[in-house]
């Protein structure tokens, strides 16, 4: 019997069913990987299936809980991505316990295993960062080096957009229905959105070894905005015409801690704290070449990307409707 050999090479893909995890699941498949999502509902990553061949994707248990389970998702991979994250926190799914205690138990028995791992973080981790979220991140971002030096790439992006985003889907949306469109602290707020394809080109070329280990990478779009453009680009797209309204930032800190009751919690407390922070690629990584365009990404633009998904919010659909205004009503 004649051996097969040159087997293609297994990528364990951690969160690999969520929004930015099954575009970078596509992009590894596209070249010929063999991908293992590891999810804690393996039921709920089938959708991943059509985007490779037959048996090419593959979906199996692991919780980042479970010290056991993530050597078991990767126990004969060649490399791995940790893409796990959470904006709230949800009962025993805490920050620490997602973003810190998980990503320094992949990082352990990537270590352990000889395994690189490229890692996704944000934007403005730090650990010592007063919001909860990006603390946590940084803390998360300290532990993956100090386990895999080299052997680890770091992966900061902005807001990230696309199809299934929760950012802009969640204002188009709320547009439909409200007569005024909220801009907590004045909207002043710096973000450089990011498309979700190059997100996952990011890390496709990260495993492909074309991108050096031992760095953080901050990954943002071609464009600077504040959080008022950014509203003001959904009107746009959308042909609504709604009222731009100031919260303060005392009073958006009263709404986050009532809508952080929420199951799926429509803004919090530390969101708000969150978003007096800037979100945008420091000039640091701009001449280090620790950015999209430094590894050779010419990033999308906003403006080319967001109408093919929102037309669903507009009163007639993917139907442009002449009358219908180009520009939001006013402030108040």
């Amino acid at each position: 019997m004649t051996e097969k050999t040159n087997l293609p090479k297994v990528v364990t893909v951690f969160g690999g069913s969520g929004f930015v995890g099954r575009h970078v699941v596509r992009a590894l498949a596209r070249r010929g990987y063999r991908v293992r999502v590891a999810v804690r509902r393996p039921d709920l990553a089938f959708h991943l299936q059509p985007i490779g061949d037959v048996g090419q994707i593959t979906a199996v248990q692991a919780n980042l809980r479970h010290r056991w389970s993530i050597e078991r998702a990767v126990e004969g991979a060649d490399a791995v991505i940790n893409l796990v994250g959470i904006l709230f926190e949800s009962g025993r799914q805490s920050f620490p316990a997602v973003q810190e205690f998980g990503a320094r138990a992949v990082a352990e028995v990537c270590a352990e295993a000889g395994l690189p791992l490229v890692h996704m973080s944000a934007l403005g981790a730090d650990p010592k960062a007063e919001a909860d979220y990006a603390r946590s991140k940084g803390r998360g971002e300290d532990a993956v080096l100090s386990a895999l030096g080299d052997q680890a790439i770091i992966m900061r992006p902005s807001i990230i957009f696309g199809p299934e985003d929760g950012f802009f889907n969640k204002f188009a949306d709320l547009a439909r229905f409200s007569p005024f469109m909220p801009l907590i602290g004045g909207g002043e707020t710096k973000f450089q959105p990011v498309y979700v394809g190059d997100v996952a080109e990011a890390f496709a070329r990260a495993i492909d070894g074309e991108i050096a280990g031992g760095k953080v990478y901050e990954i943002g779009g071609p464009e600077v905005l504040t959080f008022r453009e950014c509203m003001d680009e959904v009107l746009r797209v959308t042909e609504r015409k709604r009222f731009i309204v100031t919260v303060p930032w005392w009073a958006a800190r009263i709404q986050g801690r009532i809508l952080g009751l929420l199951p799926k919690p429509l803004l919090t407390v530390d969101q708000v704290t969150l978003l007096k922070s800037d979100n945008v690629v420091s000039d640091t990584a701009e001449l280090d070449g620790r950015t999209l365009s430094g590894i050779g990404i010419r990033p999308a633009a906003l403006e080319a990307i967001l109408p093919s998904y929102l037309w669903r919010y507009r009163e007639t659909g993917q139907y442009r409707n002449p009358a219908s205004p180009t520009e939001n009503g006013g402030t108040a």
